[in-house]
C-alpha cells in the first residue's frame, strides 16, 4: 500500500451538525412479498488559456478551485468515483464504486472504511445495499458481480454476466436483479444463487427498476422499448414500443411511491409517463430546441439524463444534458419551471418529504431547487471535476457525492427556508410565553 492511503479522510470544519427537523419516514414493509418469491420457479444457473487576463483572474480561479463546502472528503479511490448509495436501514453507511476496480463501504460520519470490495476486473459502476443493509452488491463493467456481508466483511456470492448496465436489489427480499449489454435481465436468490433470466430482445437493457409491490420490474432498452415484467411468472405483462415507445435508447426511469406510474427518459430528448397497470402512455414531455451543452455534434439531441417524482406534490422533474431542469405539473402536464444550469445535468433526486429537488452537474456543483417557485435554494462546491452521482439521506440533512476527481464528499445541507421557518416558530413561542 502506498503512502497516499495512510490518511485518506479530510474533515472540513469543526461545527456540530444539529438536526432541526425530525422527518418521519414511514416506509412500506410488505413482509409477505419475500414469501411470494419462494414460489418463483428458479433455474440453476482543461481550462481555457487566460494569459491575457493577468494575475487577478488567476487568483479568482484559484479561489474558486479552493472553495470546499463539504464536511468530509473520502479519498481512498485512486480513479474516478462512478456511483454512490446510502444504506437504507440507517443511512449511516455509504458504498462507492470506482475506476480503480474497487468498491468501499465507509461510515458517513467520519469516513472510516468498513469494507473494501476487491477482486473486480474492471471499473465498479454499480454498488448497492440490500433492503435491510446487511448485504452490499458490487458490479463492474465487465459483468463481474459480487455480494458481500457487511457485518463479517466476507464475500458470500459472485457471478459473471455480460457487460453490466445496472444492478438493483429487491425492495424487501435478498433477491438481486441485473441488466446487461446483450439485453438479458437476471434475477438471483442470494446467497443460494438460484437464477432466473428474462427473455432478451437482443439489445441493451439500459435501465431497470423493481416496483414497490416487489412483484414487477420495469426495464428500458436500447431500442426505445419499455417492458413491465412479472417477476414470479417470468413473462412481460406490457411492452411499450413503436410510436408509443421512445425513438432512442432509454437512459433512466423512476416510479412514483405506489408504483402506479413510471417516468422514462431517453436520448431522443423526451420523457414518457406510463401507467404500469394498463401499460398505456399517459403523458409525454420534452423541452423544445435544446442541444447537448458543449456537444461537438450539431445533430446530437438533448438527451434526458434523469427523471423523478415529487412525493408530496403532483410534480415531476426531468433533467436534460443541455443543463435544463424542467418541472412539470403532473395533473395538467404543463411546464411550470425551467431551472437552467451552466453545464449538463447528470442526476436528480427529490427529497422524501418536501418539494425540493437536487441536481448534480458536469460543472462539479450540487444544487438544491424549490420546485414550487423554480428558485435555487442553495449551491455546494468542492469537487474539481464533474459530479457523476449523488444521494441524499431520508432527513435531507446530508448529501454524498461521487466525482471524476477521485473523491467522494459529504455535504451538510443547511436549508435557509428551514431555518427561517423554525426561527418563526421559536419567536412565536417566546411571544406566547
Amino acid at each position: 500500500m502506498d503512502n497516499t492511503e495512510e490518511n485518506p479522510i479530510q474533515l472540513h470544519g469543526d461545527e456540530e451538525i444539529i438536526e432541526v427537523i425530525d422527518l418521519n419516514d414511514t416506509e412500506p414493509g410488505p413482509n409477505d412479498l419475500a414469501d411470494d418469491l419462494e414460489d418463483v420457479d428458479f433455474e440453476d444457473a482543461g481550462n481555457a488559456d487566460d494569459d491575457n487576463e493577468g494575475w487577478e483572474t488567476e487568483d479568482e480561479m484559484e479561489a474558486e478551485a479552493e472553495q470546499d463546502d463539504s464536511e468530509l472528503t473520502f479519498s481512498r479511490h485512486t480513479g474516478s468515483v462512478f456511483c454512490v448509495t446510502l444504506d437504507p436501514a440507517t443511512n449511516s453507511m455509504a458504498v462507492t464504486g470506482g475506476e480503480d476496480d474497487k468498491a468501499y463501504v465507509w461510515r458517513v460520519s467520519d469516513g472510516e472504511v468498513l469494507l473494501e470490495c476487491t477482486g473486480h476486473k474492471d471499473s465498479v459502476t454499480c454498488a448497492v445495499f440490500s433492503h435491510d443493509s446487511s448485504l452490499v452488491a458490487s458490479g463492474d463493467m465487465s459483468g463481474m458481480i459480487k455480494v458481500w456481508k457487511v457485518e463479517t466483511k466476507e464475500e458470500i456470492w459472485s457471478f459473471e454476466v455480460g457487460d453490466l448496465e445496472w444492478l438493483e436489489w429487491h425492495p424487501c427480499a435478498p433477491v438481486l436483479l441485473a441488466g446487461t449489454n446483450d439485453g438479458s435481465v437476471w434475477m438471483w436468490k442470494i446467497p443460494a444463487g438460484d437464477c432466473k433470466t428474462f427473455q432478451s430482445p437482443a439489445c441493451q437493457a439500459t435501465s431497470g427498476k423493481v416496483l414497490p409491490d416487489g412483484k414487477r420490474a420495469v426495464v428500458g432498452y436500447e431500442d426505445g422499448t419499455v417492458r413491465v415484467w412479472d417477476l414470479k411468472q417470468g413473462n412481460s405483462i406490457h411492452v411499450i414500443k413503436g410510436q408509443d415507445g421512445h425513438q432512442g435508447a432509454l437512459t433512466c426511469l423512476a416510479c412514483n411511491k405506489d408504483g402506479s406510474l413510471v417516468l422514462t427518459g431517453s436520448v431522443d430528448g423526451s420523457a414518457k409517463l406510463i401507467n404500469t397497470t394498463t401499460g398505456k402512455v399517459v403523458g409525454a414531455f420534452s423541452v423544445e430546441g435544446g442541444k447537448a451543452k458543449g456537444s461537438k455534434d450539431e445533430e446530437e439531441s438533448n438527451s434526458v439524463e434523469s427523471v423523478g417524482f415529487c412525493n408530496i406534490l403532483p410534480l415531476i422533474a426531468v433533467a436534460y444534458l443541455d443543463g435544463t431542469l424542467a418541472i412539470y405539473d403532473l395533473s395538467t402536464q404543463v411546464l411550470r419551471h425551467r431551472c437552467q444550469h451552466e453545464a449538463g445535468i447528470v442526476h436528480l433526486q427529490w427529497e422524501d418529504s418536501s418539494s425540493v429537488v437536487s441536481t448534480c452537474c458536469l460543472d462539479g456543483a450540487l444544487r438544491l431547487w424549490d420546485a414550487r417557485s423554480g428558485n435555487m435554494v442553495s449551491e455546494y462546491r468542492g469537487h474539481t471535476a464533474e459530479i457523476l452521482d449523488f444521494t441524499i439521506n431520508r432527513e435531507a440533512t446530508l448529501a454524498v457525492t461521487a466525482s471524476g476527481d477521485n473523491q467522494a464528499k459529504v455535504f451538510c445541507l443547511q436549508r435557509p427556508d428551514r431555518i427561517l421557518k423554525y426561527s418563526s416558530v421559536w419567536i412565536l413561542s417566546d411571544l406566547i410565553l
